[in-house]
């Protein structure tokens, strides 16, 4: 870069190297006519929690619901959390049927339809996130974004990370480690990227690591600490990958997890080794695409 500078005669003190990295976690911008959807959709599950209470504590002596305060805050807490949760979804299903989320590269430029759609979606999809990422139990953060799309399972495990609300695929056990951000959509210069991000099963995220729209983890593979993947990169399964500006093949993750139907037993006195026929924990359907060397 230096060399194409001194021969073109460019001055690099006007060059400006800066760019306009927002992800949806920090919105540059953000309109106060996104903010006030906040009001009806939080006045209404307050009213909802306060109805639920005085209604059903009418029944019960005073001096049991005093004993009961601390559960009372709990229980009311969540029908709250889960009232914005019921109430976003409601506006976002009328958002989307106005205009549909879809991936490309946009002008994010305010009056643009796509971008400005998006914002929406962000705004709204972070009130239940912020609300279910800061409960007591960890668990509902999850559901949370089955709620909003994302086809999650409980089997996977988000440690105090940001990922975005849409476009996000996936698999099965998947770790994502402290601070890391995982965003299917970015804001760089003057254009938005929305591209589907593609997680395989028994993938690990590294903590503080940034994973770019479009990136696709194959099976088994690992992100390291303070990792940064390019949008659209493809992470080969089974692979540790590593780089702080750059994802970049790093070694092989011998410890992938290998799944069997033959697991191998040795009888130590006789000193004989065998297999075992193992059964495999995976649905009735999917047990015909199994290599089974023993009927070839």
């Amino acid at each position: 870069m230096n060399d194409i500078i001194e021969k073109k005669g460019i001055d690099a003190q006007k060059i400006d190297y800066t760019i306009d990295f927002v992800t949806t976690s920090a919105i540059s911008k953000i309109g106060y006519k996104f903010l006030a959807l906040y009001i009806p959709i939080l006045w209404v599950s307050g009213y909802m929690t306060a109805a639920v209470f005085f209604d059903v504590s009418r029944y019960i002596p005073w001096y049991i619901n005093m004993f009961l305060l601390p559960v009372w805050l709990f229980v009311l807490y969540f029908i709250f959390v889960f009232g914005i949760a019921i109430f976003t979804k409601a506006f976002l299903l009328i958002i989307n049927i106005i205009h549909k989320p879809k991936e490309g590269v946009f002008r994010a430029i305010e009056g643009d339809n796509d971008y400005e759609f998006w914002r929406l979606r962000v705004e709204l999809k972070k009130l239940v996130f912020w609300f279910m990422s800061n409960g007591p139990i960890p668990w509902v953060v999850m559901w949370g974004f089955r709620w909003m799309g994302i086809n999650v399972d409980f089997s996977s495990h988000m440690q105090d990370a940001w990922m975005d609300g849409e476009f996000i695929e996936f698999g099965r056990n998947i770790t994502i480690g402290q601070g890391a951000v995982i965003m299917s959509s970015m804001v760089v210069g003057n254009y938005l990227i929305i591209k589907k991000i593609i997680l395989g099963d028994h993938t690990l995220v590294g903590g503080v690591s940034h994973i770019s729209p479009g990136t696709i983890l194959g099976k088994e593979s690992v992100i390291g600490a303070f990792t940064t993947t390019v949008p659209n990169q493809y992470i080969e399964p089974g692979w540790i990958y590593f780089g702080p500006q750059f994802a970049r093949k790093l070694k092989p993750n011998k410890y992938a997890e290998q799944r069997r139907d033959v697991i191998i037993r040795k009888h130590v006195d006789e000193e004989v080794k065998y297999e075992v026929k193992q059964e495999v924990n995976i649905d009735e359907d999917k047990k015909k695409l199994l290599n089974n060397n023993s009927e070839d």
